[in-house]
């Protein structure tokens, strides 16, 4: 069961030209599916958006495809949530603070999955790998940034669920147990932060044309699901100022 409550998109909402006109965002695992759209839906929103991953090259590659849509400049920052430290996050917040002085939001976009297996076969190096990705890092990069976070008029951090009924079920081990954690993390931070500067949101995505969704249904063809441009979109929407009223929420954008 949930502990945020539900939010649902506004009908007819669309990203407004400069919607994130001025801002400075962090997105991890800016080389997947989903957080490379993301880059690229904040980038033509008007923010400047620091892209994190653990490949270099392929953060390069990114680098370039930014570049190409003529809304500005990037950063590139590697990072790899499976082995950085507290310094690490806090050199890329000192980092951040020194070239812009301002942090208006973080996108943690960035998953570990490896396979279905139950627990009795999972591997516990797996399952750790699985809670440092994507429950200690977000934590420790929020804890991390939440001083600039705390100083900007308005600034957003979003996480990125999973149906929560699904994966619940039967093998979906260390991964499905850490969506369920990353939840209660939101809940705890917004209960932390509800009215002040910074906001709390979580994005329930649909089933997504990615890496994750391949490696978890085998016999699917996953090139039949979409691209994540609109979970991307909705992303932007939780970093704009227009969600103020869905903070503490999950944005459900499941059909």
């Amino acid at each position: 069961m949930s502990v945020l409550p539900s939010a649902r998109l506004p009908e007819g909402w669309a990203i407004a030209p400069g919607a994130l006109a001025g801002r400075v965002v962090i997105v991890t695992g800016a080389t997947g599916g989903l957080g490379g759209e993301t880059a690229k839906a904040a980038m033509r929103a008007g923010a400047t958006v620091v892209i994190t991953g653990r490949k270099v090259r392929a953060l390069e590659k990114l680098y370039d495809e930014l570049v190409a849509l003529g809304a500005g400049e990037p950063v590139i920052h590697p990072l790899d949530l499976e082995s950085a430290t507290p310094n690490d996050y806090a050199a890329l917040a000192e980092g951040i603070e020194k070239e812009f002085g301002r942090l208006d939001g973080i996108v943690h976009a960035a998953a570990h999955f490896n396979e279905l297996t139950p627990i009795a076969m999972h591997k516990p190096d797996d399952w750790l790998r699985a809670m440092q990705v994507n429950v200690s890092a977000p934590f420790a990069l929020t804890q991390a940034c939440m001083p600039l976070l705390a100083k900007a008029e308005d600034s957003a951090v979003v996480f990125v669920l999973d149906d929560p009924d699904l994966v619940s079920r039967a093998h979906w081990g260390g991964y499905g147990v850490s969506k369920a954690a990353v939840e209660r993390m939101a809940a705890v931070l917004h209960a932390e932060n509800g009215r002040g500067a910074l906001r709390v949101h979580a994005l329930l995505p649909p089933p997504m044309r990615t890496a994750l969704r391949r490696a978890a249904y085998y016999g699917e063809n996953t090139l039949e699901k979409p691209l994540p441009t609109a979970s991307a979109e909705a992303i932007v929407y939780l970093l704009s100022g227009a969600a103020a009223n869905a903070r503490g929420t999950v944005l459900d954008i499941r059909d």
